[in-house]
């Protein structure tokens, strides 16, 4: 103990200069067995995967800006596993699974915390679907609890029970849920990764693919210069989109802003993570005692990470409708990511129709709590050239052929305009 103290000491008084690096600041190579763009959550834990599960080591991750730049370090930081539908369910829980042992599988606190999910409903109709949802969930071995008002008034008195429009009835409950660091899971995949001998290099941005004459991509040309590749994966988040393009790809998504909001701290009030069932609206709490809460993607397409107040105020309607209280809290700060939204709100998690080139896009809202089932999912599609058992479903055609996920009841479903 007192060499770790003197060891804190030591680095605090040297301008942290002596601190060690927790991943290598790895120099692009010429080439490389798998690439994959994106340093964040995503595209670091398919790299992690590929070094781990399969002994695929000879991998590089580019990020055009620094690790936990983009998406990774914007979102809300819940994980759950509540969905009903086929195709859904079992992905999610093994990502929640995956949750479960993620300290210890990466020797890292990513300070996951199972405080539990309550999603809201407020009429006898929402307390049906939600029965069908639980009893779905629990059919796959996913834990779900169907609360009445009194369960719900025990838990979180605050709400606001007897609201004239939307009377909080009950909720369904997944007590496994919870939240996760988002910069500590981002900087625990980067370190495990770096250290199964992956290069992530940073800084190094997209520009363009190297093809053949046959358009079979080999590769890619960075700002950092050209570097060849056997596999190119892509999981850039809200710039699906437009590196697809680079490649001539259109894909069935659209980009937006999801904005997120935290307030000043305040003692400890909020159980778990709270939902709005009559609107787009979920809180929890952070360990430094903020509200972290959000809404709904503002209603316009972009590319910029700033909102807009329309949203800001649909998202603060939403919270004073189910508790009050919360308009005495004053805001600190929001914020905004860049969030692909796809047509049916399930992401695509497959092979391009060009050869030589993967993806990994379209989460909507749930890219966050998907992080590790989504790496191990990528990782096994980039290795064997086979979807992982738990990810069939995510093909890039089933737009074309009619098999679309549309998780309405989860809220993953866009209001594109």
């Amino acid at each position: 103990m007192r060499f770790s103290i003197f060891g804190l000491v030591a680095n605090a008084f040297s301008g942290h200069g002596r601190w060690q690096r927790t991943w290598r600041d790895a120099v692009p190579r010429d080439a490389y067995d798998v690439v994959i763009v994106g340093g964040g959550g995503h595209g670091l834990a398919t790299a992690y995967y590929l070094a781990k599960v399969h002994g695929i080591t000879n991998v590089a991750v580019i990020e055009k800006s620094w690790i936990g730049g983009g998406n990774a370090g914007r979102n809300t930081t819940i994980i759950r596993s509540n969905y009903g539908l086929e195709g859904n369910t079992a992905f999610y829980e093994r990502s929640m699974k995956l949750w479960e042992g993620l300290e210890q599988d990466l020797n890292y606190n990513a300070m996951v915390s199972q405080r539990g999910v309550l999603n809201l409903y407020h009429s006898d109709g929402q307390r049906d679907a939600f029965a069908r949802r639980g009893n779905a969930m629990r059919l796959h071995g996913v834990d779900a609890e169907l609360l009445d008002t009194a369960h719900v008034r025990n838990m979180a008195p605050y709400l606001n029970f007897d609201n004239a429009r939307f009377p909080v009835m009950g909720g369904l409950l997944q007590r496994r849920g919870g939240t996760a660091r988002h910069d500590a899971v981002v900087w625990g995949y980067a370190r495990a990764a770096s250290d199964l001998g992956v290069d992530i290099i940073q800084n190094c941005e997209l520009t363009g693919f190297m093809r053949t004459a046959d358009g079979t991509v080999v590769g890619v040309e960075t700002t950092r210069g050209s570097i060849r590749a056997k596999k190119v994966g892509v999981a850039v988040a809200g710039n699906s989109s437009r590196v697809a393009a680079m490649a001539g790809l259109r894909l069935p998504i659209e980009s937006h802003v999801l904005q997120a909001f935290v307030s000043e701290a305040l003692k400890p009030i909020i159980p778990g993570v709270i939902t709005f069932g009559a609107g787009h609206f979920y809180i929890s709490q952070s360990d430094k005692g903020g509200l972290v809460f959000g809404g709904d993607i503002d209603g316009y397409n972009s590319y910029a990470s700033r909102g807009n107040l329309p949203t800001v105020e649909d998202v603060c309607e939403g919270g004073m409708a189910i508790m009050p209280m919360i308009g005495r809290a004053r805001l600190l700060r929001s914020w905004g990511g860049i969030v692909d939204m796809s047509m049916d709100g399930s992401p695509i998690i497959d092979r391009s129709p060009i050869e030589g080139l993967y993806l990994n896009a379209g989460w909507c809202y749930g890219g966050f709590k998907a992080t590790p089932a989504s790496g191990l999912a990528f990782a096994h599609l980039l290795a064997t050239d086979r979807p992982e058992e738990t990810a069939v479903a995510y093909r890039l055609d089933r737009f074309a052929t009619g098999r679309i996920i549309d998780e309405k009841g989860q809220g993953a479903q866009p209001n594109l305009h």
